[in-house]
């Protein structure tokens, strides 16, 4: 049996077959999913898992060498985006669209839905490498 770090199954498998360049999304509870995309769903109440519960659980099992993050976030959410660029300090962050991020989200390989109930608590990670 695994005993730390991530222990959901499903999640652990999506993150161990991530390669260099690869794009995830960890959304908030009301964050769409394109029909397509295997879904980590997390949720079991509102704000149970938290964002940040499961961003800080996923970056210590991840190389994250880069982010998207809805330009509204600055605006609607900032202790939010605070908390994701301290969470990422060294990662490449680019700002779009709401609209632009969804639109992106047909692209991950793999979606973790939250319990979040903030708005734009949404990121669109691109894996790193190790070496």
């Amino acid at each position: 049996m695994k005993k730390q770090g991530v222990l959901n199954a499903q999640l652990i498998k999506c993150i161990a077959s991530l390669g260099h360049k690869d794009t995830f999304m960890i959304g908030d509870a009301g964050m769409p999913i394109p029909q397509g995309i295997e879904i980590v769903d997390l949720v079991l109440c509102g704000g149970v898992p938290t964002f940040k519960q499961v961003l800080d659980a996923v970056v210590a099992e991840t190389e994250i060498e880069g982010y998207l993050l809805a330009e509204e976030i600055s605006e609607h959410n900032q202790n939010m985006l605070d908390c994701i660029a301290n969470t990422l300090p060294d990662a490449e962050a680019l700002m779009i669209s709401h609209e632009e991020l969804k639109e992106f989200s047909k692209t991950v390989k793999f979606a973790v839905r939250t319990g979040e109930f903030t708005p734009y608590s949404n990121v669109i990670l691109r894996s790193g490498v190790i070496f």
